[in-house]
């Protein structure tokens, strides 16, 4: 009675055979840390993430040179991204907040001590843009660029910053973020 067939009769069957036990095992040792599942309609949205915007942006306010605003935002917008570095292609910094409103569209400000062409040009990352019209909101005047396959960039100069909104917001959003931006207070450094 031989015990182990010789090598050269072993084919692609038999080495079937061996995985099968090794890949349900492993479907059972997956479905029991519960890592997988299966959704017959396709993914479902998952929760938004959430940052603490305040300590965020007070946060940048200390570390950077320029006066940084906390805007206040519709209380069902949801703050969840924040970013401080350079404006690329210049020694200039800027902090970045992003917001999912109530739509699900997502919103970001920018606020950098750039000037608003090196402002756009970062932003725009070569794509060309221009300005194509003007906004006034609550006493700020806000220059609007973009063109057909791009989102929109609204830029407004509060004196001795430059604020920038971009994002796939609706233009009552732009707005709200917009007005929300001209009347919020510069943070004190701490």
């Amino acid at each position: 009675m031989a015990d182990k067939k010789p090598r050269y009769l072993q084919n692609n069957k038999d080495m079937a055979w061996s995985l099968i036990p090794l890949l349900l095992a492993c479907l059972v040792i997956a479905a029991i840390a519960g890592q997988c599942s299966l959704r017959v309609g396709g993914p479902e949205a998952g929760e938004v993430p959430r940052i603490d915007l305040g300590a965020s942006l007070q946060a940048d306010a200390n570390a950077l040179t320029f006066p940084v605003r906390s805007p206040d935002v519709p209380d069902q917008w949801i703050p969840n991204s924040a970013n401080r570095g350079p404006v690329s292609g210049s020694e200039f910094q800027s902090s970045t907040v992003g917001f999912v409103t109530e739509n699900g569209n997502f919103l970001s400000l920018t606020q950098s001590d750039a000037s608003e062409d090196e402002l756009v040009r970062s932003k725009t990352e070569g794509s060309r843009v221009s300005a194509g019209g003007a906004e006034a909101i609550a006493g700020l005047n806000w220059v609007v660029y973009g063109n057909d396959d791009t989102e929109p960039y609204w830029v407004a100069d509060l004196g001795d910053t430059r604020a920038m909104l971009t994002g796939s917001g609706s233009q009552e959003e732009f707005i709200a973020l917009a007005s929300a931006t001209a009347t919020a207070p510069v943070l004190d450094k701490r």
